[in-house]
């Protein structure tokens, strides 16, 4: 019987499919390389890409908040403005204001009583002064409430002194101006320039 030896040949077929595992592997690695690299290069694109977004963002959003301020101050001019002009309007509505309080206070005052002052804040007006009697400090009151220009007088207090002789009372009361409706005051101003 023959013998043959298949320990070289074994070895030979060992050796060519270590040689092609090799083969494989170092493939492979390659492979799994230049995918690792793909990928980080086109994660590296992207965020770049991102970065460059995230700055023009950046820059649109500064541009806007220096815009924004723009208008704030914009606005912040225009009520300083609307502030002014409500005072100029409210100063040229109320300029005659005086010399109409004082002619109705004329006109309303009875004989016998005069006034020592006339305070105003607002639309409250103190009135002080004498008079000869209480009727006449009444009259005053009666005649107050029914005015075209105030309203609701009130007394706050009456007292009475004598001066040379003389018995006399000093009194102190509120009134205040009636509002008068925007309708109204050029009805008003017409009849006067009528008048006139």
């Amino acid at each position: 019987m023959m013998r043959i030896n298949l320990l070289p040949h074994r070895q030979i077929k060992r050796a060519e499919r270590q040689r092609q595992f090799g083969l494989m592997g170092l493939m492979a690695a390659v492979a799994a390389g230049a995918v690792v690299f793909m990928g980080w290069t086109y994660l590296g694109a992207q965020k770049e890409s991102q970065l460059e977004r995230n700055g023009r963002l950046e820059k649109a959003i500064a541009s806007l908040d220096k815009e924004i301020a723009d208008i704030r101050n914009l606005k912040d001019q225009i009520n300083n403005v609307l502030e002014r002009k409500q005072i100029v309007e409210n100063l040229q509505t109320n300029r005659s204001q005086a010399v109409v309080i004082l002619d109705e206070l004329t006109r309303q005052l009875p004989e016998g009583l005069y006034l020592k002052s006339i305070k105003q804040q607002g639309n409250l007006i103190t009135l002080t002064g004498v008079a000869d009697t209480n009727a006449r400090v009444a009259t005053l009151v009666r005649n107050l409430s029914v005015s075209n220009w105030m309203e609701l007088p009130n007394l706050v207090e009456i007292k009475s002194f004598t001066l040379n002789g003389i018995k006399q009372n000093e009194f102190n009361l509120t009134v205040s101006l009636k509002v008068q409706k925007a309708e109204e005051a050029p009805v008003k101003n017409k009849i006067k320039g009528a008048q006139s």
